[in-house]
């Protein structure tokens, strides 16, 4: 029969290369961190009954997730490149073509703004082409504008 060592070895082995392999979320390697641990117990103490083996198992299992779930901060791995944080708000450009609220038209920037010198503009008011505008907002790839007197 095969020791108990053995089958927590490689169940151990099996899940963390689970985790590794395919998963990579971190959930299942506390389950073969577990059963590496009992591994190493089974050797020291092999008398361990089975019964005691699983309770432990699951507790160790259970016990190392919930630790590291309360522990655990996740980083935003999220890149901002080439998206609006707000800094763009209140930036002044000239409309190079007119904009209404019935048709979108176009601003542009003495300096780059998230990229690119010219944006495709929306407002709420008609604003000549070669007037000066100010950002209010960012919606998706387009300026909201508003009109400077």
């Amino acid at each position: 029969m095969i020791e108990a060592t053995w089958i927590w070895a490689v169940l151990g082995i099996v899940l963390i290369a689970v985790e590794i392999l395919a998963i990579g979320t971190l959930y299942i390697l506390w389950f073969g961190i577990a059963a590496i641990f009992l591994a190493i117990v089974t050797w020291l103490l092999p008398n361990i009954p089975y019964a005691i083996q699983l309770i432990a198992f699951a507790i160790l299992s259970i016990g190392s997730l919930a630790t590291w779930r309360r522990y655990y901060k996740k980083t935003d791995s999220n890149s901002a490149v080439g998206q609006s944080q707000g800094e763009e708000i209140g930036r002044i450009g000239t409309v190079t073509q007119t904009t209404s609220p019935a048709q979108s038209g176009l601003i542009r920037f003495t300096q780059g703004l998230m990229g690119s010198r010219e944006w495709v503009a929306v407002s709420d008011e008609v604003i000549e082409a070669n007037s000066q505008a100010k950002v209010t907002a960012v919606e998706g790839n387009t300026l909201r504008i508003t009109k400077i007197n």
